[in-house]
């Protein structure tokens, strides 16, 4: 099925794909940290409620189906690069570095939303917005 669509709309639905899971999986991580270690209630939840919200926003851009259709972690070119992400250094730094990659993923998806869905757009900028603030707020609970 995947011959049938045009390279580079398959590529951006990987883009879009990816970055979905990351930001989902940042906040998943950053969401347990708020719930078992700091077992802070109000923030779990803010961050169980924007992992929803971008899964209503994944299926405004694409269906599941069509997301799916480009995904290729197999033959991922980046799946073996590494950098720092291997290394923390504590649950600071755990912390810091899934809000990075929330973050950066939020950037992208507004980014590439920008080429079908304006609405969509503005809704994963304020989605980041709201992680700045959040952030900030966890951060200062952490030990």
């Amino acid at each position: 099925m995947s011959e049938q669509i045009p390279k580079v709309k398959l590529g951006i639905n990987r883009v879009i794909d990816a970055n979905i899971n990351r930001a989902k999986e940042g906040l998943r991580v950053c969401e347990e940290i708020t719930r078992f270690i700091l077992e802070n209630r109000s923030l779990t939840a803010a961050l169980k409620r924007l992992r929803h919200r971008l899964d209503c926003l994944a299926g405004i851009l694409k269906t599941p189906t069509k997301l799916l259709e480009g995904r290729n972690a197999a033959k991922d070119t980046g799946r073996t690069i590494y950098a720092n992400e291997l290394k923390r250094n504590g649950l600071r730094d755990l912390f810091f570095a899934n809000m990075q990659r929330v973050k950066e993923s939020l950037r992208v998806l507004e980014e590439f939303s920008k080429l079908n869905n304006i609405k969509t757009a503005l809704s994963f900028k304020e989605i980041r917005y709201e992680v700045y603030e959040l952030e900030k707020k966890i951060a200062q609970k952490i030990p």
